[in-house]
């Protein structure tokens, strides 16, 4: 059996996956103090099996997990894998090549696996039980135990010598074997045990049976006298049943003759309440025709009052026309004075001679015909308080409209030279922002172009930069090769010079002639 490899990733200081090969019979792990030489041993120990974190230099076992750095992230699991070579068939099992594995997670769950196929710690315990290998073997000697060993702390040397021997397989087995007789011993224990409370569930059982028994025979007894009082009470009730339908059917008689009676009071009660509808009918027909009178009595008062109402506007209206026919004598006598001003005017105005004749014959017709209708205004009289009222209304309402429409005209004629200013302020700003707005799109075509560059540079940006971060991970690739192989000329180059300086491996003659 040889061992070939060891792959850790996640143990303590290893973040990443580290294999070490063991393809040489002496292997050497060097390394300044704090370098991790010891979590080597560690994680050999760690994947046998080691339960106690003190041993493994820890507080808690999660603490083997790798926590991080300032520059790296902690690690989710510790995994730590072990190969060997058995091709001698130490090992019973029909594999050359045997693996053993063990993984811890952050989350607390842990397990183990012989060749990639979970198994057990016990598993892997009794594989390799009688090979001299184990998280406590002497096979692996960790920091003080050499010191234990000298000082036969905790009996170290006889469980060496033990393992060396080969006992220490059969000193498990015996142990294993007494903690199963432990076991047994501890469940006859429990069997007596169990015993003893089944004889006593027993005892309690026999007295439950025999109370049943009580109870099943008093049960029947009891069951034989409810019958006899369910015949005896069926008898009174028989008895009772006679009874009561003598009782019932002489009831009966009684409510046939009720009933009958009460028929014939309800014939007679019905006759009277057609007679009381029919007076009610006649009673709401004659209400009904006083209703009415009183409706036609009122509806005659309202007319009257309306009458004297119409009577009384006739009178104030004779008295305004009388007004106004005075005012229309007082008008015509204005209007004579006017013509004798316009014919007076004629004769000095000949350009408008024409118009002043035509306006003259125009009044002339007006005044014959206010004459005309001077004359005729008493006859007219009964239809002009007809119309007047209309009149009147009609010029209210003209001089209303008239004033609204000159209202209406001054906001418009002052909407219209708001509007005219804002129109001016407007295609004055429409010019500044025709301006404004070629300048803006001349901006735009410039910022475009420049950004369509932009685009284009910075295409070629990231196309070097992909190019240059793949040429920069294969540099890293290289250094890393190089300097693993510069770390591996300097180890070699110091232990050589050591051996050379310490002159290990030359006869004592060369040694003896150096010194001198």
């Amino acid at each position: 059996m040889r061992l070939k490899s060891l792959e850790i990733k996640g143990f303590k200081s290893f973040a990443n996956e580290t294999i070490i090969n063991f393809n040489q019979n002496v292997i050497g792990i060097v390394g300044p103090n704090g370098a991790g030489k010891s979590n080597v041993v560690d994680a050999i120990r760690w994947v046998l099996g080691e339960q106690k974190s003190k041993e493994l230099r820890l507080d808690k076992m999660s603490s083997v997990i790798f926590n991080g750095t300032k520059k790296r992230k902690e690690s989710g699991m510790a995994q730590v894998t072990l190969s060997f070579e058995n091709t001698r068939n130490l090992i019973p099992t029909d594999y050359t090549s045997v693996s053993i594995s063990r993984i811890l997670y952050r989350s607390g769950e842990s397990e183990y696996r012989l060749n990639n196929v979970p198994c057990r710690l016990k598993d892997i315990s009794t594989l390799f039980l009688d090979t001299g290998i184990g998280s406590n073997s002497y096979a692996i000697i960790a920091l003080g135990m050499v010191d234990d060993i000298l000082s036969d702390k905790e009996n170290a040397r006889r469980r060496m010598f033990e393992q060396a021997a080969g006992v220490s397989k059969y000193k498990a087995r015996k142990q294993e074997t007494l903690s199963k007789l432990e076991g047994t011993a501890a469940d006859l224990d429990r069997v007596e045990d169990l015993l003893q409370e089944i004889n006593e569930n027993v005892k309690n059982l026999e007295k439950q049976a025999k109370r049943t028994q009580k109870y099943l025979d008093f049960k029947a007894q009891y069951r034989e006298l409810s019958l006899d009082l369910a015949i005896f009470q069926l008898t009174g009730h028989k008895k009772q049943y006679k009874e009561v339908e003598a009782k019932l059917h002489a009831e009966m008689d009684k409510y046939q003759t009720l009933t009958a009676e009460m028929a014939q009071t309800e014939a007679v009660l019905e006759a009277e309440k057609k007679i009381n509808l029919d007076k009610e009918q006649t009673l709401s027909t004659r209400q009904r025709d006083l209703n009415q009178l009183v409706g036609r009595i009122r509806g005659l008062e309202n007319e009257q009052n309306i009458v004297r109402q119409k009577i009384d506007f006739i009178g104030q209206n004779k008295i305004k026309l009388g007004d106004q026919i005075k005012g229309a004598k007082i008008r015509t006598a204005h209007l004579e004075q006017d013509i004798q001003g316009f014919s007076n005017q004629l004769s000095e105005e000949n350009v408008l001679e024409r118009a002043l004749e035509s306006q003259l014959k125009s009044a002339e017709h007006l005044l014959r015909d206010i004459r005309i209708k001077h004359g005729n205004v008493k006859n007219e009289l009964d239809t002009f308080l007809q119309s007047q009222q209309k009149i009147e209304t009609s010029l209210f309402e003209n001089d209303k409209k008239k004033a609204v429409q000159a209202n209406q005209i001054e906001n418009l004629h002052a909407d219209w030279s708001r509007n005219l200013d804002t129109m001016r302020q407007r295609l004055a700003e429409t010019g500044s922002l025709e301006n404004t707005l070629k300048e803006l799109q001349s901006t735009e075509n410039q910022l475009l172009q420049s950004i369509n560059e932009a685009e284009i540079a910075e295409k070629n940006r990231v196309a070097s930069i992909d190019f240059i971060q793949k040429q920069l991970e294969t540099h890293r690739g290289e250094m890393v090769a190089v300097r693993r192989q510069l770390d591996a000329n300097q180890n070699e180059y110091k232990l050589i010079k050591s051996m050379v300086d310490s002159l290990e491996g030359f006869p004592e003659s060369v040694k003896y002639l150096s010194k001198r």
